[in-house]
């Protein structure tokens, strides 16, 4: 019955803001001490009957001393566009001459690998239930690692570990865990500040704040050392900061002094950083001089909102406020930007997330990338060959209309039975999808927040994960422990 204690601590949650408006401290306090007896009283054992009965009275007397809520439908943006949905329609650049030459070079850079890689997941697809991604007659060693548990009971979550609200009030629209961390965490706010926090040793604390910025901040990257940030900002600038002591090492002006809206290392060279702006530009620099690179800029049909390298830095895909994803190849010896590929998701439609992963099993390598675009949907594409054409492959239905959503592979899936996703959602939820179900995919629903949830992310282990949402408030969700 712990779904019933999450609802009971959903609906606290969506009449907090009415509580003491002007101390926005003791409505944190207060939702943490409720998810802490809501716990405890969820070990006793209580008839279901009784659980439901209370749910339904506390909701009761919430609505007559802070008045009816609107329903979860008011986070609901407007109906999506009625614009033609083109979901796996390519476009190839090649209309232009000169680039009929530099083609047949960047085939040379990794040569039919998506290609083979498709015929070899074909040969092993074959073995399987139609419309499974993890093959089950090779899975039972992974299965094995995990305990031979369910999904469900994989992505089971006790509860709050801890609320952030250094950011009240001011949407935070990222957040990320430290690579191979468990404990060190960043978010950034519109406030025009960033945090970084750790987790341990207890209490989890705001270990510093990066202050700099003159606008909200939009996105920011972790390198892969994690002792330097990447952060771009609607004042035009990127910063790059020191994670140790929260000082300014660089910052980068954009020349058009547009809004940059997204960034993002280069996996395999953490010197370069990709940066989009609200200009449509794309744009490659080089953190330790500050200057862009000769040749690693390229423009787009719209505003930049969402990038992702594939593991190996080779294809970077960017998406648009126009509802389109480009693919492009990336020169690892120049930094050197070629447009590739063009996918209309659906004409209009701000692309707000892209996440890339190679490998969407430990059974078999199925490079796929994972979408959040305003059509009320979660888009699961693979990735079908070496210049980065995209296939849809699963949608998932999520409330998103208009707001900055972002979704997440859970890290560890490789050892799991099954493969989930991660993604926030405007109806103030966190949800877990199981990418092999055709039918009630939906492994787990976390609910906390009473406003749109924009963002999530897993430490390393899973034994964490982060939600961020509209009002600036961090939850740290901690799992069952078997």
């Amino acid at each position: 019955m712990a779904a019933v204690w999450q609802q009971v601590l959903a609906v606290d949650a969506r009449y907090n803001a009415y509580r003491t408006p002007t101390f926005p401290q003791f409505r944190t306090q207060y939702i943490r001490r409720r998810s802490q007896l809501l716990r405890e009283n969820a070990k006793c054992g209580f008839e279901p009957g009784l659980r439901r009965q209370y749910l339904r009275l506390r909701s009761q007397l919430l609505a007559l001393r802070y008045g009816p809520l609107s329903e979860q439908s008011s986070f609901r943006a407007s109906s999506v566009r009625s614009s033609r949905t083109t979901l796996d329609r390519m476009e190839d650049f090649e209309e232009d001459p000169r680039a009929q030459g530099a083609r047949g070079h960047r085939r040379s850079v990794s040569r039919g690998s998506y290609q083979l890689q498709a015929q070899m997941n074909r040969a092993v697809y074959d073995e399987r239930p139609p419309g499974s991604l993890v093959p089950t007659s090779v899975a039972e060693a992974s299965r094995a690692m995990a305990g031979d548990t369910t999904l469900s009971e994989n992505y089971a979550f006790a509860g709050m570990h801890h609320i952030f609200d250094q950011h009240v009030d001011s949407a935070v629209p990222r957040l990320q865990f430290a690579n191979d961390d468990k404990h060190l965490l960043a978010c950034c706010s519109l406030d025009g500040t960033l945090s970084i926090m750790t987790l341990s040793p207890p209490p989890p604390t705001v270990k510093v704040t990066l202050k700099g910025h003159a606008g909200p901040v939009t996105d920011f990257a972790w390198s892969l050392s994690n002792d330097i940030i990447v952060s771009t900002s609607k004042d035009g600038t990127l910063r790059i900061w020191n994670t140790e002591d929260g000082r300014c090492i660089r910052e980068v002006v954009d020349p058009e002094g547009s809004e940059l809206l997204c960034c993002t290392f280069q996996p395999m060279n953490n010197n370069l950083t990709v940066v989009g702006n609200s200009k449509h530009h794309l744009q490659v620099v080089n953190i330790s001089t500050g200057k862009k690179v000769k040749g690693g800029s390229s423009k787009l049909t719209g505003r930049v909102l969402s990038l992702s390298f594939d593991a190996p830095g080779r294809i970077l895909w960017a998406g648009d406020d126009r509802g389109s994803i480009f693919s492009f190849l990336f020169d690892m010896a120049t930094g050197k930007l070629t447009k590739a590929k063009r996918l209309v998701v659906n004409e209009g439609s701000s692309i707000s997330s892209i996440s890339a992963r190679s490998w969407i099993s430990r059974e078999a390598r199925d490079p796929s990338l994972l979408v959040n675009a305003c059509v009320n949907k979660l888009l699961l594409y693979r990735v079908v060959d070496n210049e980065g054409t995209l296939q849809l492959k699963r949608s998932f239905p999520i409330q998103h209309g208009s707001q900055p959503l972002h979704s997440i592979f859970c890290p560890l899936m490789s050892f799991r039975q099954g493969a989930c996703v991660v993604t926030g959602s405007e109806d103030a939820c966190v949800y877990f999808f199981d990418v092999e179900r055709n039918t009630k995919a939906i492994v787990n629903k976390l609910q906390g927040h009473s406003v749109p949830v924009l963002d999530v992310s897993f430490n390393c282990d899973e034994s964490l994960l982060a939600s961020s949402d509209a009002t600036g408030m961090v939850i740290i969700w901690r799992r069952e422990q078997k």
